[in-house]
């Protein structure tokens, strides 16, 4: 190993100068104690299939509904599986490297992607999927529709902001759209596990400048404090509206959300 990188079964990083093993179908690298863990067959991986770096949500989309990128449908799973019992889900930073290296593999794999059972760490995972979401030219609400969707939160009656909320959730990109229905689903989920301990309070804390973000990619020092408690109130407002209409975004072809 000349670049340090993930084993593709541990998850922990193969130092410079160690013997590893390296697959010349699909290029998963391992430590030789790891080989016998290998997925077997492996999946073969070209290339030209591999994501790109950044890009908006559209760019990582399946090309049929529900347009939810599987590294979100992945980690998500992986999520539920495994951390509806870990306190602070979200809130609590998983390692910075092993997030980093982590997205970086994702993101190389393309549509067929490394089992994330390998994550010791749930956070690590709960850190990929916010640094993916945080990562991407444009937040999920889109720069264009950033006003409307701040402005249908500060609607006092709750009845008309929810009327207004659906309205612009429904001129979103598909690919946004569901993605977005996708994750309200999934951390309303989070919000009624006891033992995470995160309401939608402290859920809208976190995903507020993750989701919603700024009207621009380069706000000014004005906008972003005046954005912040804006950006939370509108994940608070989107978590409060019924999760059938969320459903209906997805339901029709539910079972492409099965990870492969």
């Amino acid at each position: 190993v000349i670049r340090p990188e993930p084993c593709g079964v541990c998850g922990s990083r193969i130092r410079f100068g160690k013997a590893a093993i390296k697959c010349r179908q699909c290029q998963l690298l391992l430590h030789p104690k790891c080989r016998q863990q290998c997925p077997s067959p492996c999946m073969p991986r070209p290339r030209h299939h591999a994501w790109p770096c950044e890009g908006v949500l559209a760019d990582f989309a399946p090309p049929t509904p529900p347009l939810v990128p599987m590294l979100v449908v992945q980690c998500v799973t992986e999520v539920e599986k495994r951390g509806l019992t870990e306190t602070g889900l979200y809130r609590v930073p998983g390692a910075e490297q092993m997030v980093r290296e982590w997205k970086q593999r994702l993101l190389r794999a393309g549509g067929a992607l490394p089992a994330l059972s390998s994550v010791a760490d749930i956070h690590v995972v709960c850190g990929v999927l916010k640094d993916f979401l945080r990562g991407l030219k444009e937040p999920l609400v889109t720069f264009s529709l950033h006003p409307a969707f701040l402005q249908s939160a500060d609607i006092p009656d709750d009845a008309a902001c929810g009327t207004a909320l659906r309205h612009v959730v429904g001129k979103l990109p598909p690919a946004n759209r569901d993605t977005l229905a996708f994750l309200m689903l999934h951390l309303l989920r989070v919000s009624h596990s006891p033992d995470c301990k995160m309401d939608v309070l402290n859920l809208s804390r976190v995903f507020g400048p993750t989701l919603v973000g700024h009207s621009s990619a380069n706000p000014t020092p004005l906008a972003i404090m005046e954005d912040t408690p804006r950006q939370c109130k509108v994940v608070a407002r989107l978590l409060s509206l019924p999760p059938d209409f969320w459903r209906g975004f997805l339901e029709m072809e539910q079972e492409n959300l099965v990870p492969m």
